[in-house]
């Protein structure tokens, strides 16, 4: 259903150029100061982690004690002062300039060459659209509002007659701009419950059983802008400029109402990746999802993102495995579901805050407004460089169906 009108043919293109010497401007901007990518030696525990995060560089993934991140030169400078060791990978700039395939022709408002079979923001609508088209018996589209830029933010509800009344279970997508693969994994998501509902009797169960939502985009206007030129951009944040500042941008994953900004877990500076904003909500997208999810009694839930291979569960802002709201029961319950699912596609399960603590974000807010069962997976690859942001299209398939029965047990658990 969701088959692109163009080939694979040019996949590989981009794994045989050469780095480029020419840097490409940082975020858009020429003046933007270099930003290398690095692998930081040394982060051997969760408070390591979080001081390695908290320098206000760009976590992109963790495997041991090795975190990657993207770093400007003092940044770097501020983590050899704190102790740790960094192996430079390569300048970040020039390594998005090498994995765009910078030499080829490049389509403005499209994914770089060799990586068409991702979809844009307009392609997804259109897939979104289809799946009404062909399942209108299932499949209804709305909004839950609008983007800064104006996009909708397009939710997907996919449910038959006998599913009137009956549990409700959301997907979300794309929090994080540059982690496209997230997308793709909503529209398998949603390809799945729609074209195999006729065919298979497990998904015609799970769908007469269950109101199943999806929601691809959460933040349309920084994915559109990281594959702005035809280029990856390497852009993170949304694009709603920050009040009083020449930054533009929230980490939208560190934006939400519970425990805002309350414990180290994200940062105050709006340069820094995860900036949680001048305020909860601040960014229409997280107050417009938000919205949409008070208004449902979701029982389980996973935010899809990259990359690392990890089933994350609340809490994220303290390192207890119990806090105000949460009993021992509740937390073993998601450490039970986390490990099942782990077991089906192999990622990692752990507390989110043993990788490193988080503020504002999304599963600590569903579960704290709604004891919603919210689970973050952050998908493929386990570790990796430029890869890691952006893997190759080829990989869409199996990375997307790696997680069919972990998505089976989570629509299971909404009762």
């Amino acid at each position: 259903m969701f088959t692109r009108r163009r080939t694979w043919g040019a996949l590989a293109a981009a794994a045989g150029l050469a780095l480029l010497t020419a840097t490409a401007p940082a975020h858009g901007d020429p003046a933007a100061p270099q930003r290398g990518l690095y692998e930081v030696h040394g982060a051997t525990d969760a408070a390591k982690r979080t001081t390695v995060r908290n320098s206000g560089a760009d976590v992109a993934g963790t495997r041991g004690d090795v975190m990657t991140v993207v770093a400007t030169p003092k940044q770097a400078d501020g983590l050899r002062a704190g102790g740790f060791a960094l192996d430079q990978v390569g300048d970040f700039d020039q390594l998005l300039a090498q994995r765009s395939n910078a030499g080829g022709a490049h389509e403005p408002n499209d994914f770089p060459p060799g990586d068409e079979a991702y979809h844009t923001y307009a392609e997804t609508t259109d897939a979104l659209k289809k799946a009404v088209a062909d399942h209108g018996d299932l499949a209804q589209l709305s909004s839950a509002g609008k983007s800064f830029e104006g996009r909708e933010l397009n939710v997907l509800k996919i449910a038959s007659k006998a599913s009137e009344g009956k549990p409700e279970v959301l997907f979300t997508c794309n929090q994080h701009a540059r982690e496209h693969l997230t997308t793709e994994m909503c529209l398998h998501i949603v390809q799945r419950f729609t074209d195999g509902y006729a065919s298979d009797n497990a998904i015609k169960d799970m769908v007469d059983s269950h109101q199943i939502y999806v929601v691809p985009n959460m933040n349309p206007d920084g994915s559109e802008y990281d594959i702005s030129g035809g280029k990856y951009q390497g852009w993170r944040k949304t694009r709603k400029p920050v009040p009083d500042s020449t930054e533009i941008g929230t980490d939208p994953n560190r934006n939400w109402g519970y425990k805002w900004g309350c414990c180290g877990g994200s940062s105050d500076d709006p340069s820094a990746e995860d900036y949680h904003g001048p305020s909860a909500f601040s960014e229409p997208e997280t107050k417009a999802v938000s919205d949409f999810m008070a208004a449902h009694r979701f029982k389980a839930h996973i935010d899809f993102h990259t990359f690392s291979e990890l089933v994350l569960w609340p809490y994220g802002y303290t390192k207890d495995d119990t806090a105000e709201g949460m009993s021992a029961e509740e937390a073993k319950r998601f450490a039970d579901v986390g490990r099942q699912m782990a077991d089906t596609n192999k990622y990692t399960p752990e507390q989110s805050s043993d990788l490193y603590v988080t503020d504002g974000d999304v599963n600590d807010w569903a579960w704290s407004k709604s004891k919603t069962l919210s689970y973050t997976f952050e998908m493929y690859p386990k570790d990796g460089g430029i890869d890691g942001f952006y893997p190759p299209a080829s990989e869409i398939p199996e990375q997307t169906t790696r997680n069919d029965a972990a998505v089976d047990i989570l629509v299971k658990q909404a009762g």
